[in-house]
């Protein structure tokens, strides 16, 4: 007896080392919520309620009225259960990608959950895509800085996702995706080298062809470019007066001179000088 005990002893204390080594299961998903985020798990990952998703109003993104239409319709669609496509946005820097499409998406949030996901856990996609085929819900999966470098492959999971999966995605997913690169994925010179002609005709390398083929799956592409001065000002002094400003020659010279320390003017740079002046100012 006095064997035995010692052995269950020992056992028991087994256990309790192996436990650190299992992972704990991931918490409930709570449904009820409007946004979510991708968390990463050792037991494959799990959505986390977002309380108070970022929200921007629509009026406030300025020189955008093309692109900001085009996404409109596109959710408008998708949240009246009509066919509707992934979008990828592209372009400069601080022209409000991100942002249009989380301010468009809060038009529609009773129809339609987001799920933001970095890009090293596309990993994931399989899993999430799995989960969301269960769920009478409809969603948008955003993805926000996409690119990719060489030797990366996360990009394949989403290329597979998009189109070209044995296990498409339901009816109730779409792709929204944000990126400051057209391919996504870097071009090499060497890559044209691959280029040949044959018969006149041009034809790709298979290199080129990889390279181009994600963003090309992307149904609806939509390019955002650098604000001319004008459109500056309008974005600096829509955020001036929207903080409680007053817009002036004065506040636009200084406006003028924020952009040149920046290196460029886009509603980023705008909301940011208007944040430092108004703040500044003591209003």
């Amino acid at each position: 007896m006095a064997d035995m005990s010692d052995l269950l002893t020992r056992v028991d204390q087994l256990l309790d080392r192996l436990d650190h080594f299992i992972p704990t299961p991931p918490p409930a998903t709570d449904w009820n919520a409007d946004a979510f985020y991708w968390c990463a798990h050792p037991a494959g990952g799990y959505l986390e309620a977002v309380g108070k998703p970022h929200h921007i109003p629509l009026d406030a993104l300025q020189n955008v009225d093309r692109q900001k239409e085009a996404i409109l319709r596109n959710t408008a669609q998708y949240a009246e259960g009509k066919p509707a496509n992934n979008i990828l946005l592209t372009g400069s820097r601080g022209t409000g990608k991100s942002t249009l499409i989380k301010a468009c998406w809060y038009r529609y949030k009773d129809a339609i959950k987001l799920i933001e996901i970095d890009k090293p856990d596309l990993k994931d996609l399989g899993k999430l895509l799995s989960i969301l085929a269960e769920r009478p819900e409809r969603f948008i999966i955003f993805c926000d800085d996409l690119s990719f470098e060489e030797g990366e492959h996360h990009y394949k999971a989403l290329k597979s996702a998009l189109d070209g999966s044995i296990r498409a995605p339901g009816d109730n997913i779409l792709f929204y995706a944000t990126s400051n690169r057209r391919h996504l994925l870097p071009h090499k010179m060497s890559d044209n080298l691959e280029t040949e002609q044959i018969d006149g005709e041009i034809r790709p390398g298979d290199s080129m062809e990889e390279k181009t083929s994600l963003s090309e799956r992307f149904g609806l592409l939509l390019t955002f470019y650098p604000f001319r001065q004008d459109e500056y000002f309008a974005a600096c002094e829509y955020w001036v007066e929207h903080l409680g400003g007053q817009w002036s020659d004065e506040v636009r010279a200084a406006a003028l001179r924020w952009s040149m320390t920046r290196g460029s003017r886009s509603g980023r740079v705008a909301w940011q000088f208007a944040r430092d002046y108004v703040g500044g100012a003591g209003i």
